[in-house]
């Protein structure tokens, strides 16, 4: 985080975890309502910008796909303040401190911009389960199962993104059956 002290900051709160464990939640949280915030507007990007065949369905998936990044904002953001520390929530937040790449303006075509989606949710689903370890860890089993929740969403989203995806690089990339590559997608290299 930009400021840490800001990011740990705690007010008083009657919860029963100690304080010292509440500001690494809440930092850790604070960088996880940033990389969601992020996924977000990077979904709506994609949702405003595609193009092609699959127009209406693509549109609509990331358009649902985005709405449900929403709920967890809010979700990750009352959870900071539910510890007792301060939500940073802006947009100017979540761009400094996401954990995930820009999104390529460049793009139109519906299979872009699930690769592009595809290879930001990767990496997001990966930050869930390290912050399920972690929170785990810290002995916060309520922040554990926020976490294994959005997981089990995200991890879900990412299927039904890759599946737009696996056709073609099964088959390689012209679809033609049976000429199989051994290409695999970055994140499972």
């Amino acid at each position: 985080m930009s400021d840490n002290k800001l990011a740990s900051r705690l007010y008083p709160t009657r919860i029963d975890i100690p304080a010292e464990v509440r500001s690494q939640l809440v930092v850790l949280l604070n960088q996880t309502l940033a990389a969601t915030l992020d996924l977000k507007t990077q979904a709506k990007q994609a949702h405003w910008n595609v193009k092609g065949t699959d127009f209406y369905q693509l549109h609509e998936l990331f358009d649902e796909i985005a709405g449900e990044l929403e709920e967890y904002i809010d979700m990750f953001a009352e959870r900071i303040t539910a510890l007792g520390g301060y939500a940073l929530g802006t947009a100017r937040a979540a761009a400094s401190n996401s954990i995930l790449p820009e999104y390529p303006f460049d793009i139109l075509d519906g299979k872009d911009h699930v690769t592009a989606l595809a290879d930001r949710f990767a990496p997001y689903a990966k930050h869930l389960r390290q912050a399920i370890a972690k929170t785990d860890d810290l002995g916060d089993a309520d922040t554990a199962d926020l976490y294994t929740e959005v997981s089990r969403t995200i991890d879900k989203r990412l299927w039904f993104l890759e599946a737009h995806l696996q056709v073609a690089e099964i088959t390689g990339q012209n679809g033609a059956a049976g000429a199989k590559t051994n290409k695999q997608p970055a994140s499972v290299k």
